[in-house]
């Protein structure tokens, strides 16, 4: 069974099934639901959105328009070493996710002109949580290639020859972008609290774990 602490299959070795296309494109819709509901919480973003919003912030660039240049320049850096994980699903990743949450904050705080109380903050918060780990588990177990980003764990569970779990290694990942991301919000004088809080820390945390939950729970009901 292909688990989280091994690196994709060879893509020739399989088809592009109509039941792997749909897997695919509902984990990435659910990550950037996923993305839109942590950025509309106010509790913080995941921790490569931290990252892309503290940078985006900096250079004052749209966070889609940011989000697919860091996927592109992590993309070559996969190419180079784990090219297994480079399929469709990256290429779709890389441009619908950033556009996706651009797309629903757009929606609901600028068009529905949505109330965000205390309670609707932490139903969002909960939510991203979800869709964040069931989204990304859809999409790896669809096999068509994963973002650039999640494909940083396989690279250092690859390097390490297996010392560092895929689960340590995405914890690890997460914690040096929201770095990332407070650095470029203090430079660019804009409150890190806008990109960094609860949410995040929990994402951070137990994104790992829930992502190799979900995936195990998925390939069940799939044999």
């Amino acid at each position: 069974m292909n688990t989280p602490d091994t690196l994709p299959l060879q893509r020739e070795e399989k088809k592009y099934t109509p039941k792997r296309l749909t897997l695919m494109l509902v984990g990435i819709l659910l990550i950037g639901m996923c993305v839109a509901s942590y950025r509309i919480s106010g509790f913080g973003v995941d921790a490569f959105s931290c990252m892309n919003l503290g940078i985006s912030g900096f250079l004052k660039m749209s966070f889609g328009n940011w989000q697919l240049i860091m996927n592109a320049v992590l993309l070559i850096i996969v190419w180079f070493t784990v090219r297994n994980c480079i399929g469709p699903g990256t290429i779709v990743n890389m441009v619908l996710v950033g556009y996706t949450a651009d797309f629903l904050c757009w929606l609901f705080l600028d068009q529905l002109h949505l109330s965000v109380t205390m309670p609707l903050r932490i139903l969002f918060l909960l939510v991203g949580t979800l869709l964040a780990s069931l989204g990304c588990a859809c999409y790896m177990i669809a096999d068509m290639g994963i973002a650039p980003y999640d494909s940083v764990a396989f690279i250092i569970t690859k390097y390490t020859k297996e010392k560092i779990s895929f689960r340590l290694a995405r914890v690890m990942s997460d914690l040096t972008v929201i770095l990332v991301g407070v650095i470029f919000c203090m430079m660019a004088g804009n409150s890190i609290w806008q990109i960094v809080g609860l949410g995040t820390i929990v994402n951070a945390c137990f994104n790992g774990p829930l992502i190799q939950f979900f995936r195990e729970r998925i390939e069940d009901m799939l044999k």
